[in-house]
């Protein structure tokens, strides 16, 4: 691995060519940055692994150009998952599918199934059109702890681990893509993200939900977040019941004793300007306010960077208020949930 941080640079082709010789690429996504490699290449996908010091039971997600992929990575499409790749590829969704065996094991950590999306993101798609095969990239931070959402925010955490930062600049959507499972009859949710419940139930009609069960245990506004690691293997990426976190502990505004944290340094992150705070915003040290007016798709853009920020403060503790239950709200809560420690 490299010992200097890498360049960022906007050289698609040059990228293109590092990943061909086996290399790691962190490149912008309308999500969040990901770590690219060669999904075909197990040497160059166990570097993801090591980079990031991921699990192996926590599978990744393969990002393709064009549909015409699918047939060559996947066994079937079911009409379900045809209807949503039409309406939502290129674009923040992504299909766990029966795979085929061209996909490496190590990429779908032993399951039968395998995650893909097309990103809409256009420098993503150019590196996936010139790289001419699928990618798999998770997001490119080190493993459970906050999203990138910058060139910078990848060079940060693992600028001395990769061989160069794609600087697409900061992400539209700033929060993972959707994760539905199509290898049933019935669609069902395993991670909420870009592409709401809402939209797709509008394409497929009612959809299931399962977030694993540590997450489906710990909904917002419990007092506290679960820490218990999973042990075996997860049916996609970012289903483990912690995940997404600072350094710094955070917990959900309201749910704290006020008496319990009078002399420590706290930190805000706050929904909205019309949001009531959960105490008086000039009790706080640092305070994050992600909309004037309550648009989530906003407050989701710069979630994460926000957190990023509050964590550089030297904080004692990060309140989080959580956000309206339905839209992109969901998708918040989750990472919200995965978050707290």
């Amino acid at each position: 691995m490299p010992d200097a941080k890498c360049p960022i640079s906007t050289d698609v082709s040059h990228a293109a060519r590092i990943l061909r010789a086996g290399g790691l690429v962190a490149f912008g996504t309308e999500t969040v940055y990901g770590l690219g490699a060669n999904a075909l290449d197990e040497h160059a996908v166990a570097r993801i692994y090591e980079a990031k010091n991921r699990p192996h039971f926590d599978p990744l997600i393969v990002h393709i150009a064009d549909t015409g992929w699918l047939d060559r990575l996947a066994e079937k499409l079911s009409p379900a998952a045809q209807s949503l790749a039409n309406t939502f590829w290129p674009g923040p969704l992504t299909m766990v599918l029966p795979k085929k065996n061209i996909v490496p094991d190590l990429v779908t950590s032993g399951l039968p199934s395998v995650a893909i999306r097309i990103p809409s993101h256009p420098l993503a798609l150019e590196l996936l059109q010139q790289f001419d095969l699928p990618i798999a990239a998770p997001s490119a931070n080190p493993f459970g702890q906050i999203s990138p959402t910058t060139a910078q925010h990848v060079l940060d955490n693992l600028g001395h681990r990769i061989d160069l930062i794609l600087d697409s600049g900061p992400c539209d959507v700033g929060v993972e893509s959707t994760v539905v499972l199509m290898t049933d009859d019935r669609p069902q949710i395993l991670r909420h993200g870009g592409i709401t419940q809402e939209q797709l139930e509008s394409v497929v009609g009612p959809v299931d939900v399962h977030l694993g069960n540590e997450a489906e245990a710990s909904s917002v506004g419990s007092s506290a977040c679960s820490t218990k690691e999973l042990h075996a293997g997860v049916a996609a990426p970012g289903m483990l019941s912690q995940h997404y976190s600072p350094t710094t502990p955070l917990m959900l505004a309201g749910d704290v004793d006020t008496g319990l944290i009078s002399n420590k340094r706290v930190g805000l992150l706050q929904f909205s300007e019309t949001h009531t705070a959960a105490r008086h915003i000039a009790d706080f040290a640092s305070v994050e306010i992600l909309t004037a007016d309550g648009n989530l798709r906003l407050a989701a853009a710069s979630f994460f960077a926000a957190l990023r920020r509050l964590d550089a403060e030297g904080l004692d503790l990060i309140l989080a208020e959580p956000f309206p239950d339905h839209g992109l709200g969901r998708a918040l809560n989750d990472r919200l949930n995965r978050a707290c420690h």
